[in-house]
């Protein structure tokens, strides 16, 4: 069994920064993509920030600047530097998991999410 956690967010005031950790634990063999994503109330969620296993990322348009995603693969961990936040950040923030599991002779890579974490800006 796989989980993934999130942690990090609150309230911050605009201009200001914001460090999200997702840390995944459990019977994993290996984890590809990681990923960030949000949902801002009434909206559909959006896909923020991608980093593969070799660190390769990619980032929304909205946030790109201002945002960094990395990752410590010895952790199995992802983290989301937010800098120069603004109000239209204001969304709850998931972490998003490519996990690799099984024995060798079978395995599976599976999507796990994090049960998200809030992020409020105040203007």
């Amino acid at each position: 069994q796989v989980q993934v956690v999130e942690s990090g967010g609150g309230l911050v005031q605009a201009g200001g920064s914001l460090r999200l950790s997702c840390a995944a634990s459990g019977s994993i063999f290996g984890i590809n993509d990681m990923a960030w994503y949000r949902q801002a109330p009434g909206k559909q969620r959006e896909l923020v920030a991608t980093i593969t296993r070799g660190g390769s990322t990619n980032y929304a348009d909205s946030v790109k600047g201002r945002f960094t995603i990395s990752r410590d693969n010895a952790k199995n961990t992802v983290y989301l530097q937010m800098n120069s936040l603004k109000p239209e950040d204001t969304a709850v923030y998931y972490c998003n998991a490519r996990v690799v599991t099984g024995p060798i002779i079978q395995l599976m890579e599976g999507d796990y999410w994090g049960q998200g974490t809030q992020v409020t800006v105040s203007s």
